[in-house]
């Protein structure tokens, strides 16, 4: 979520009549530079980072002229200095749930949450504005939840280059340059889907399996990684499955360059970001349908799979079947559809329009939604 904050405020930062100020938890020691041209406006933290507590955020924010504040994320002290902001200066705010209110999301540390949820971020979500759904599903998930503000409908945003330079073959491909990849790039997370993914891989043909590799790339979370490296051990498939680490930058960058399709297995996802970086990269992606992109299966640049090992043993090895040209068309599909709706100057334009509306001083832009 934090590397589509910022490049969301960076493209918002561009259009004409905008200007942004971005305020949260932080340290002072911290390296701001990526947000350039913006220079953010740090509250020390205090105690747990998973709470976010700055008790100095809560003033840096009343006492500011602003139009309107948008919050990005729930459940921790920064809805609480959103709220204070309302209540202080009269002003509007707009909240992103950025999935936080979806059925798997809410019962993940449910107690925690519904503690939460009465001490302050019902009343922040109630009061707000207008909230802002990254998909239909997002949308439906808020109203679940009991909300009736208006919801706008607008995802996030993707950088996409005319030409992308090409970078070094990564390091997995180094004596075997020939063997193709399938590649997941994220969180190692439970509901990612990676157990059954791994044991979808063990039912491939194991020459066809020979000839490709699965590359795992990511940061472990709470000890996953562990458990899927013993998963694939007892799977007997650790020869055809790489855990690459974290990647980020070039290496990130080379990741998308030389796999030959991208997976996602997730049982819950806002809007992966990912999959966007595949496509981006002109990259054929195989996905279920909780990823919310259906407008991938639509252009016929994404294929579908279920949350399951027989499903997914078929399609990944009717996608491995594939002829190269096949492959790549799809993923070319992938890219126009990224330039076409998910750009970041076209979703910087639909926010902004949504700004103004939120503000008083423009109509009502028809990705906003009111029953």
């Amino acid at each position: 979520m934090y590397l589509s904050v910022r490049q969301f405020a960076v493209a918002l930062e561009e259009q004409k009549g905008i200007e942004v100020d971005v305020y949260g938890p932080g340290s002072a020691e911290r390296d701001y530079s990526q947000w350039s041209p913006i220079i953010p406006r740090v509250a020390n933290m205090v105690g747990p980072a998973s709470f976010s507590y700055a008790p100095s955020l809560c003033r840096k924010l009343a006492s500011t002229d602003l139009d309107l504040v948008h919050l990005h994320g729930l459940w921790m002290h920064t809805s609480v200095a959103t709220l204070g902001f309302t209540r202080k200066t009269g002003k509007p705010r707009m909240v992103s749930p950025h999935g936080m209110l979806d059925r798997w999301a809410l019962g993940n540390s449910g107690w925690k949450k519904r503690l939460a949820a009465t001490m302050y971020e019902n009343a922040n979500l109630h009061g707000a504005a207008c909230l802002h759904a990254l998909n239909v599903a997002e949308a439906k998930s808020i109203r679940d939840y009991g909300l009736t503000a208006p919801i706008c409908v607008i995802p996030n945003g993707i950088h996409v280059p005319e030409e992308e330079e090409q970078t070094e073959d990564p390091w997995w491909t180094k004596g075997n340059p020939d063997t193709k990849t399938v590649l997941y790039l994220g969180r190692l997370h439970p509901k990612k889907g990676l157990p059954k993914a791994l044991a979808a891989w063990s039912r491939i043909d194991p020459g066809l399996r020979k000839q490709w590799r699965f590359l795992i790339a990511g940061w472990d979370e709470n000890g996953h990684q562990t458990r899927l490296r013993r998963v694939a051990a007892e799977l007997r498939i650790e020869e055809s499955v790489t855990f690459a680490g974290p990647l980020f930058g070039a290496d990130k960058k080379a990741a998308f360059q030389h796999c030959d399709g991208f997976i996602l297995p997730s049982v819950s996802e806002g809007l992966p970001m990912a999959v966007l970086e595949a496509w981006a990269a002109g990259k054929a992606v195989l996905m279920t349908q909780e990823c919310n992109l259906p407008e991938g299966f639509e252009a016929g640049a994404a294929i579908r799979i279920e949350a399951n090992e027989e499903s997914m043993a078929r399609e990944l090895t009717n996608f491995m079947l594939l002829e190269p040209g096949e492959r790549e068309a799809m993923g070319t599909k992938g890219r126009e559809l990224v330039r076409e709706k998910y750009s970041w100057p076209v979703i910087a334009a639909e926010m902004g329009a949504v700004y103004r509306w939120v503000a008083g001083s423009g109509p009502k832009p028809p990705c906003v939604v009111e029953t």
